[in-house]
């Protein structure tokens, strides 16, 4: 059974109704704190189906507090998760889900996944990860970056109601959106690209430029619902294609500077397109170099109605009027080398045109400021 994607005006009725529909008897609602103040809270409330709520992570879950909520969600005797929050909790989500049913007495990372047979509802509440229809979740052990990966974590339905996006802080808006962007943009040049693939990324791309303006200046209820489609459409891509190299330089970004996830994303992204466009001849993609040099100008011409090496200025052009700031460093030299020393050498095989470590060093140094 595939996923059920519902987009709602009224979650709090096609909450209880998709409740109702897997038959739960008592759920675990995951949360972040922020969900006190959500005008779902009036359905939890209210409605006549039990849950144990569980919001005890952080916004880069850790592996033990993915054992808690697992202990909770068996000691409770749950059969049911229902998500509501940003990335982080529909990760916390996926691993309760897939964990559940595994031996606890054993790390989880080191089993054999399995489908758990736990029914999952994700609601995000930003549109940026796309993550409510992917297989993918990230969490952290013992300090390090963890990449979960299993078909059955596809939450079983998502609703998408836009009207959360309308009290979103400004900053929070910009990156999340500019996390959905980099992903279509990244499965829409990927290695493991498919016609399919393409012609969602291709969807998400043009929806988030026609409407980018009207959400983020404008505050556009009409935009704010394109851009929660089009966040879930590069979800979708990305499930298909994984991402690449601008996902796999942000991620130690984020961590040494502070700065959000698509934030991060956003300043590796231009600096990778200009690799490939400056980098004919280290092409990857069996596809060939005329075949990716296609996808570049189309990807140029749906975002900013130029040509590739266009649309970098224009990209850049469009960080700087979002207010999207370069990090600065006061040990750049050693901070350089770090960042280079972190990159997932797996993820910079799914770029067309695969940096190497010298490639990557000189990209960090454009992107880190002194």
């Amino acid at each position: 059974m595939g996923q059920i994607i519902l987009k709602s005006q009224n979650s709090s009725e096609t909450i209880e109704k998709v409740l109702k529909q897997v038959n739960s008897k008592k759920y675990m609602l995951v949360c972040d704190n922020s969900f006190e103040f959500m005008y779902f809270k009036n359905f939890t409330d209210k409605a006549g189906i039990p849950f144990v709520k569980f919001d005890g992570f952080t916004s880069n879950p850790l592996y033990e507090d993915i054992c808690k909520g697992v202990d909770l969600f068996n000691s409770e005797a749950c059969d049911t998760i229902l998500a509501i929050g940003g990335g982080s909790t529909l990760d916390v989500a996926k691993c309760i889900k897939l964990f559940a049913k595994m031996n606890g007495k054993e790390l989880y990372l080191q089993q054999d996944y399995s489908d758990s047979g736990i029914p999952l509802i994700a609601i995000p509440t930003t549109a940026g990860t796309g993550s409510e229809s992917t297989r993918y979740a990230v969490i952290y052990y013992k300090g390090q970056k963890q990449s979960v990966t299993h078909e059955s974590i596809i939450p079983q339905y998502a609703i998408l109601d836009s009207a959360v996006l309308k009290t979103l802080p400004l900053y929070q808006k910009k990156c999340t959106v500019l996390d959905a962007l980099c992903q279509g943009i990244e499965s829409w040049w990927s290695v493991n690209s498919t016609p399919d693939s393409r012609k969602i990324s291709e969807t998400a791309v043009k929806l988030i430029a026609e409407n980018i303006k009207g959400y983020i200046y404008e505050n556009s209820e009409a935009a704010a619902e394109k851009i929660m489609n089009a966040s879930n459409l590069a979800g979708q891509a990305i499930n298909i294609t994984q991402t690449t190299a601008a996902h796999a330089m942000s991620y130690k970004l984020t961590s040494m500077y502070k700065i959000p996830h698509g934030h991060a994303v956003a300043i590796c992204l231009p600096e990778v397109w200009l690799h490939m466009l400056n980098n004919k001849d280290k092409c990857a993609d069996s596809r060939g170099y005329e075949y990716l040099s296609d996808i570049l100008e189309e990807i140029s011409a749906a975002l900013f109605k130029t040509d590739a090496f266009g649309a970098v200025t224009e990209f850049k052009k469009m960080l700087d009027k979002m207010g999207i700031e370069y990090p600065v460093s006061a040990n750049r030299k050693d901070d350089i080398e770090t960042l280079v020393n972190s990159v997932n050498i797996i993820r910079l095989s799914n770029n067309p045109v695969a940096p190497d470590r010298e490639d990557i060093r000189q990209m960090y140094e454009r992107i880190l400021r002194s």
